[in-house]
């Protein structure tokens, strides 16, 4: 309390800029490292500017997508939930989408129930960037289609019931109808051709 009585405006001031300067060094450094790639590096600088600014929407944006890029699911589904709650945006729900369908389809013994979450968080996700997208998006679309179907092989090996299989074939059904979409956007995209004959395969093989 002392040393702030006794400073001068100029010095408080100075100080308060310091501040500010390492933070938007910290920014300035990830975003160097974000643009080439370096998204290891990223992370790092990244890191330390969110804990100077935990509300910087656009660190948290490339800090979410650095750790999407290293392998890091759950630490991107960390940062774009924070990012989400910040500034709800299209691109946020899409890759955390695709953060909790790659940790769905890493198997692991007596995780089902989690697998299942984050199938159905993931479409979800998919879903809402859609939705703030506001059109029907080729990239999104395949994707959600993607989880669809990942979704109905994940259940289809754990059929007991009829309704089990019901609840497959809706998962399919869905998946067709989203590659469809994009087909008649783009009717030469043979990747999505095949997806579909592979999901009618899937439920070929239900019967």
């Amino acid at each position: 309390m002392k040393f702030f009585a006794k400073a001068s405006l100029p010095l408080v001031v100075t100080l308060i800029n310091l501040t500010s300067f390492a933070q938007s060094n910290y920014e300035k450094q990830g975003t160097q490292a974000w643009m080439k790639g370096d998204f290891k590096s990223a992370v790092i600088q990244l890191e330390k500017a969110e804990n100077k600014d935990p509300n910087n929407a656009n660190v948290l944006k490339m800090l979410g997508y650095s750790y999407f890029q290293n392998g890091d699911f759950e630490r991107a589904i960390g940062a774009y939930t924070r990012l989400i709650a910040i500034k709800p945006d299209y691109s946020a729900y899409y890759y955390r989408g695709k953060a909790r369908l790659n940790i769905a389809n890493m198997p692991k013994e007596g995780q089902l129930q989690m697998r299942e979450n984050f199938y159905t968080s993931a479409i979800a996700d998919f879903s809402k960037a859609m939705e703030i997208n506001g059109e029907e998006d080729v990239q999104i679309l395949q994707n959600r289609g993607i989880a669809y179907k990942d979704y109905g092989i994940f259940k289809s090996y754990l059929i007991k019931r009829k309704s089990d299989k019901a609840g497959c074939l809706s998962l399919f059904n869905n998946s067709i109808a989203d590659f469809q979409k994009i087909l008649t956007m783009q009717p030469l995209k043979k990747d999505v051709s095949n997806m579909i004959d592979y999901v009618k395969a899937q439920i070929a093989s239900l019967k």
